[in-house]
């Protein structure tokens, strides 16, 4: 699923419209019959539409006429800026409903406000057309308060493209904004609904296509993805019937020192129960013994014997290191070593970020791909900026950094940003059920299985971002909190259902 911003999307408009001669009508009219789609004419018979001057003002008119057709109750209100002028299209459809004989109502005083009040106690539903995508002045006056009054008394609210009031491209509430209980959007998800706040107004969110050809999509985009299901099944591919430990790669893992011998465990065992053909456990002399007798399905050898820990890395797939190794020299040497050493992708999370954040030229040593996995906090300690900075500027701080390090950064969080510095991806699975300790762990071991069994270092990270969340969220239905453990068991069934559809 695209991530788009408003300028992307009149970009699109234009191409279409300037280059393929599409009018501007005809994909207002698809619009609006996805409008129509969304509004449950099965079920509802009464409706108000609130519609602005602009395009998204003629979506809602569109609508309304489809839903006078269709035999329903409509009553249309539209809220107009001082000059009273429409877009072409709006204009159009405005006139057509007048034609038909269906009354619009223009808001523009108090008497107006009392009147859009009653009629959205008896309407079953609600559309909100005021603004669209590009709003990037403050709601006042008239607005405001007709805003105000579609939040106090509308019993269900359908905004189209966005919630009126927020700004595409931030999610910024500018003053004012509609609360929908659904947003239904076209071709692209809104960048602005990325912030985390923007989904106390967006409802649930619909993505649907309006009859825009691919490449056109393709050519006025960002390479700002929604994951989907559709991609993993796209990467991950089923097992073939003659395969063998030795086709599923081999993983390290590089982590665990007295008092952190859990997340030695966790990064190990999700690596195993993630495919991988071989998994090596490299791990503190003093807790090698007791991880020998947990981990069943893996080798272990220790990091202090660094003869052994170097022919180990020389014929791996892919290399993680940093949980529970401590911030200290020790763990500093093993990042060196490891950076300078390794042919195969590395995975660095946990205690690997937090020496490497004061090591950041140790990038420049690295043979192959590095994926860096940090939350918030380490993220803030890599970059300098504060954690508010970050979460305020997810994708375009993850982005730059990739770009400027050549790396892949997986920025952890609620829809966990995922990028190279050219392509991102947000990952939408995952809930708060899963906020325990150890979870970042079991990831790390997720990707460093996929890298191993040969996935490319961003696909491994972004496969193993959504596998990740989507065991929390199919355990959190029954589970009131979720441990990495728990994802870790899951991990087998959720690659069956998703990778063989069973």
């Amino acid at each position: 699923m695209r991530i788009g911003t408003s300028k992307n999307s009149s970009h699109v408009d234009r191409a279409c419209v300037e280059r393929l001669g599409i009018p501007l009508m005809v994909l207002m009219e698809n619009a609006a019959l996805k409008v129509i789609k969304h509004l449950n004419t099965d079920k509802y018979s009464s409706y108000v539409l609130i519609c602005g001057a602009g395009n998204n003002g003629g979506d809602g008119l569109a609508a309304a006429r489809h839903l006078y057709v269709l035999g329903k109750k409509v009553e249309v209100f539209m809220v107009l800026n001082n000059s009273g002028n429409m877009s072409e299209c709006c204009n159009a459809n405005y006139n057509i409903l007048k034609n038909m004989g269906v009354a619009i109502t223009n808001i523009t005083d108090d008497e107006c406000i009392h009147k859009l009040k009653d009629s959205l106690l008896k309407a079953e539903v609600t559309v909100d057309g005021i603004f669209g995508t590009g709003l990037n002045r403050e709601v006042e006056g008239i607005f405001k308060k007709t805003i105000e009054t579609i939040n106090e008394y509308s019993k269900y609210t359908v905004s189209i493209d966005i919630p009126s009031g927020m700004n595409g491209d931030s999610g910024k509430i500018l003053n004012y904004c509609v609360k929908a209980n659904k947003t239904l959007c076209f071709e692209f998800y809104k960048r602005g609904f990325l912030d985390y706040k923007s989904r106390e107004f967006t409802g649930h969110i619909s993505v649907e296509s309006i009859g825009i050809p691919e490449n056109i999509l393709n050519e006025f985009h960002n390479n700002e993805f929604m994951l989907e299901r559709s991609y993993l099944i796209d990467n991950l591919k089923p097992r073939s019937k003659y395969g063998h430990k030795g086709d599923y790669g081999r993983t390290l893992i590089i982590a665990g020192s007295e008092g952190f011998s859990g997340a030695a465990y966790l990064a190990t065992e999700a690596a195993v129960r993630s495919g991988s053909g071989l998994v090596t456990l490299c791990t503190s002399s003093r807790l090698q013994d007791i991880l020998s007798c947990k981990l069943s399905e893996a080798m272990t050898s220790s990091y202090e014997n660094k003869e052994k820990l170097l022919e180990l890395i020389k014929p791996c797939n892919a290399l993680a290191i940093g949980p529970g190794l401590g911030k200290n020299e020790t763990t500093l040497e093993l990042l060196e070593l490891v950076i300078e050493k390794a042919q195969c992708p590395i995975i660095i999370d946990a205690d690997g970020l937090n020496v490497l954040s004061e090591n950041l030229s140790l990038l420049k040593k690295a043979k192959n791909t590095i994926i860096v996995t940090p939350h918030p906090g380490e993220m803030s300690r890599l970059t300098g900026l504060s954690v508010a900075d970050i979460s305020s500027s997810r994708v375009d701080i993850a982005r730059k950094f990739a770009l400027e390090h050549k790396i892949i950064v997986l920025l952890k969080g609620y829809e966990t940003v995922i990028t190279d510095g050219h392509t991102v991806y947000i990952n939408p699975t995952g809930n708060s059920a899963m906020a325990s300790g150890g979870m970042g762990d079991c990831l790390t071991g997720i990707i460093s299985s996929f890298v191993a069994q040969g996935l490319s270092p961003l696909v491994a990270a972004a496969c193993g971002a959504y596998i990740h969340g989507y065991a929390g969220d199919k355990l959190s239905r029954d589970k009131y909190c979720v441990n990495a453990s728990d994802v870790i068991e899951e991990i087998p069934y959720v690659l069956k259902e998703i990778v063989c559809g069973k």
